[in-house]
């Protein structure tokens, strides 16, 4: 499979942070914390829920790209993926992926939460994530290895992992969203 222009994955990543953060800011950081925490209609998790898996993540894997991203000093030409990056990043993105998933547990969230907390530390997160795309720019998304948070054994290329948590995020914030649509009551 060829491989993409690495600046221009950036750029596509550095878009969709962007995007979360921008919705994160204007929809869930002034929503009343019973909206927050609501379950969803079927019985799924909160929008408080869905952030603070995200978050679960992001408490992994932002360490993890630092290190990765203080180890790497030239930037590469042509970011190519790993069979096994994209499959992962397949099974989060939500055009592909539509299975269903039981979260791990690490990675569950509790059903009390803070929820004000919980939006707050998504928000700065992406921010972080922002910063370290910026930082990418100079590294070479081919030759730095992350370590995957469920098998810390397999490492992926840094470009594998960065899609995969854009298409992750991705997904957990259009179930966060899906509580905000309005319920139509058939008679």
């Amino acid at each position: 499979m060829a491989g993409i222009n690495q600046q221009t994955l950036l750029d596509s990543l550095e878009e969709q942070v962007e995007r979360h953060l921008q919705e994160a800011v204007r929809v869930f950081q002034n929503l009343p914390e019973s909206t927050l925490l609501r379950p969803a209609s079927d019985g799924g998790w909160s929008i408080a829920q869905c952030l603070d898996h995200l978050n679960s993540y992001g408490h992994y894997y932002l360490p993890q790209l630092e290190k990765g991203l203080a180890q790497s000093t030239s930037p590469g030409g042509t970011f190519k993926g790993t069979w096994l990056g994209r499959y992962f990043t397949r099974m989060m993105d939500p055009q592909t992926g539509t299975r269903k998933y039981k979260a791990f547990k690490d990675y569950t969230p509790e059903r009390a939460l803070d929820a004000s907390a919980v939006v707050a530390e998504f928000i700065r997160q992406q921010e972080v994530l922002l910063r370290y795309l910026a930082r990418a720019r100079t590294a070479d998304l081919n030759a730095v290895r992350i370590p995957v948070s469920i098998f810390r054994w397999v490492r992926l290329k840094l470009g594998d992992v960065l899609q995969f948590l854009m298409a992750h995020n991705e997904r957990h914030l259009q179930q966060a969203l899906r509580h905000l649509r309005p319920v139509v009551q058939v008679p």
